[in-house]
């Protein structure tokens, strides 16, 4: 503000979700930018911002920006090789969806590393507060690496009880990172199971489970290892 002698205006989701109109209202008369976190096309709302834009005749330009999305090549695992993104939600009592970890199976089996976007509170009600029309938002959660790396142990559990042996096993080579760009970014690279056990500090965390590997990403991975015996020991058997 102080830069540009403007005025900021916070836009939520829940603003940009259901008020986009608000956003574009003085578009076709006078500039108007919208200023995202990560790459703008990151999100699929901001897609429908220019959907919306087009369908009004308002001219748009899109400035491009790194996201976790690219940035995440910090570990050192090749971009390329990265197959679908994945969101860990978190569980509740009642709700413990497990489709993300089949969408991590495949992209193993195919020999694809998978990049898990860990799940964001903000802004969230409860049950109660919805029903009721109350505006009381509950405080913000973020999901962490050993959070995100203990359900998919749970799930490993399941499936075992089920009779099947999953393709994700808890000596999986995972990197946990957090706050990737941020002068005090941390990245770590072990076992699943160790990744339950690593603390590294306040969001916002992601983790990526490795699929087959080049030596060249191995050596990388080594940089950041939480035990590398244990690393050289499990690694070695998904290399390319």
């Amino acid at each position: 503000e102080e830069f540009y002698g403007k005025e900021l205006i916070l836009a939520d989701r829940e603003t940009v979700e259901q008020e986009a109109d608000s956003i574009l209202k003085e578009a076709d008369v006078c500039d108007v930018a919208f200023l995202v976190v990560g790459d703008p096309f990151g999100a699929t709302t901001h897609s429908d911002l220019v959907l919306r834009a087009v369908k009004l005749g308002i001219p748009y330009k899109v400035i491009h920006n790194a996201s976790i999305m690219n940035a995440v090549g910090c570990c050192g695992l090749q971009l390329y090789k990265f197959g679908e993104a994945v969101s860990v939600v978190f569980w509740t009592d009642t709700w413990k969806p497990e489709s993300f970890f089949d969408k991590i199976e495949k992209n193993r089996q195919n020999g694809m590393h998978t990049l898990c976007l860990l799940d964001i509170k903000v802004k969230e009600q409860s049950l109660e507060n919805l029903m009721k029309g109350r505006k009381i938002y509950e405080p913000p959660r973020y999901m962490s690496v050993n959070q995100a790396a203990e359900q998919l142990l749970a799930i490993i559990q399941n499936r075992r009880l089920q009779g099947e042996e999953p393709a994700i096993t808890e000596n999986a080579i995972c990197v946990g990172l957090a706050r990737v760009g941020a002068p005090d970014q941390k990245i770590v690279s072990g076992t699943l199971y160790q990744m339950s056990t690593v603390e590294l500090g306040g969001p916002l965390h992601s983790l990526i489970v490795t699929g087959t590997m080049h030596p060249l990403e191995l050596e990388m991975l080594k940089l950041f290892s939480v035990d590398s015996s244990s690393f050289e020991n499990n690694a070695f058997q998904r290399t390319t």
